[in-house]
């Protein structure tokens, strides 16, 4: 299994927390994407509730000419594992290094909080997510027969360590 190194970002995009105000575009985005997992508005308020489980929500913002968020990641923080629950990119963003961007801050922020590993699911047909999962270093842990509906299929179950030696 390769490992993710925590070295300084190289990306261009620019990635930042993500803040409750950031909740209406966040959702926006997600209710545009056919991928995404689709939650409810009482689970996106629920990110920044102080009784809620330890979450991490980033963000790439837009710029003056296009304010919208490009893209967001978010994972649950438990200790040594974490997991990516949702990762959003904006299609007109798409293959431009904006999902590469947020994924390479959720490892680096993981590392330095103690994660080991970070976890996550996908769609067995999401060719375009899994290529990129593997370039950034994850690989296949198992998979959950079944896991997604509509479409009814196979979730893939992708690992990648993030500890610091």
């Amino acid at each position: 299994m390769r490992k993710f190194s925590p070295r300084p970002s190289l990306d261009l995009v620019p990635i930042r927390q993500a803040t409750p105000d950031d909740l209406p575009a966040i959702r926006k985005l997600e209710q545009q994407a056919e991928t995404a997992a689709h939650w409810a508005e009482r689970e996106y308020d629920a990110l920044f509730a102080p009784e809620a489980p330890a979450r991490i929500a980033l963000l790439a913002p837009g710029n003056a000419d296009v304010p919208d968020i490009r893209g967001f990641v978010i994972a649950r923080a438990a200790c040594e594992e974490w997991e990516i629950e949702n990762l959003v990119v904006a299609a007109p963003h798409r293959r431009s290094g904006v999902a590469s961007a947020l994924l390479r801050e959720l490892l680096r922020t993981a590392a330095a909080g103690g994660a080991a590993w970070v976890l996550l699911e996908v769609r067995e047909s999401n060719v375009a997510a899994r290529q990129l999962y593997e370039k950034i270093g994850f690989s296949q842990a198992g998979r959950r027969a079944g896991y997604y509906r509509g479409p009814f299929e196979d979730g893939l179950q992708l690992k990648i360590s993030v500890a610091v030696p």
